[in-house]
């Protein structure tokens, strides 16, 4: 099923990266979108796009949740898609990761969608519709060395949309996760950590990457559009997800291989 035209759509981390390919595609469908950022004015990005209109929403504070509410009730009456999609990275060996790290990759990549779910479920049940899309990663299913902080939040938001998945239900409310591996963005602005070896090589396969934020975008809204729950946007991460599932032997000895590999350069 097609996105509908003028479908109400909210999008968080919209000014960048996997958010403002979102808002491109999802304007070409002829939809109406508010794109929300943590920046104060509308950002260059958003400017001058028929059918986006811009709030400021820092997905860590509870006000700017509530008038994110407020507006969509006064100017829609109601919402149809919403995009828990901001998000920051954090990576590294498990003892060169502080507790601030964690608390600050916590409070936005897991309890910011927390907190959207929270805000805009109840008007979704009384409405009786609406789609949630809650951007996790390949690294929420499948758990790399080196990624400790990384991988427990976006393991955290595949639980959580799984569990939502299945308390919304009856309601006839729906929830996907989208679990991207590497792709082209501007995610390394935001990687933080005292483990500089592993910051460049995430860094490194971030930038060598070959699929774009547009690539993914477009995977996200098909996988939307038929309804999964669970969307795998790319090849590595579907090869490495089956392996976890059904040749668990095979997947550990990636894992192992991959974490022989980083302790050489120690």
């Amino acid at each position: 099923m097609s996105i509908p035209p003028q479908s109400r759509v909210l999008i968080t981390g919209a000014a960048s990266g996997l958010g403002l390919a979102l808002v491109h595609q999802l304007v070409d469908r002829g939809c109406r979108v508010l794109g929300t950022d943590v920046h104060t004015e509308l950002p260059e990005t958003l400017r001058g796009l028929a059918g986006v209109s811009y709030l400021t929403l820092d997905v860590t504070k509870d006000v700017d949740w509530s008038k994110a509410h407020d507006w969509v009730v006064e100017e829609w009456d109601g919402l149809d898609y919403l995009f828990n999609n901001a998000g920051v990275a954090a990576g590294g060996r498990i003892e060169l990761s502080e507790m601030d790290q964690w608390q600050w990759i916590v409070d936005i990549n897991l309890l910011g969608v927390a907190r959207g779910c929270r805000t805009f479920t109840p008007m979704l049940k009384q409405q009786g519709s609406g789609h949630i899309v809650n951007t996790a990663s390949a690294a929420g299913l499948i758990h790399p060395p080196r990624m400790s902080e990384y991988n427990a939040v976006k393991a955290g938001v595949v639980a959580l949309s799984e569990t939502l998945f299945h308390e919304l239900k009856p309601y006839g409310v729906k929830v996907s996760v989208v679990c991207p591996t590497f792709f082209k963005t501007n995610l390394t602005e935001s990687l933080r950590g005292k483990d500089e070896a592993s910051q460049k090589m995430a860094a490194k396969l971030i930038d060598k990457a070959k699929v774009s934020a547009d690539d993914i975008a477009a995977e996200v809204l098909t996988g939307v559009e038929k309804g999964r729950h669970i969307i795998l946007t790319d090849r590595d991460g579907k090869v490495a997800y089956a392996a976890k599932r059904f040749v668990r032997p095979l997947y550990y000895r990636m894992m192992a291989q991959a974490s022989a590999k980083m302790a050489k350069g120690d």
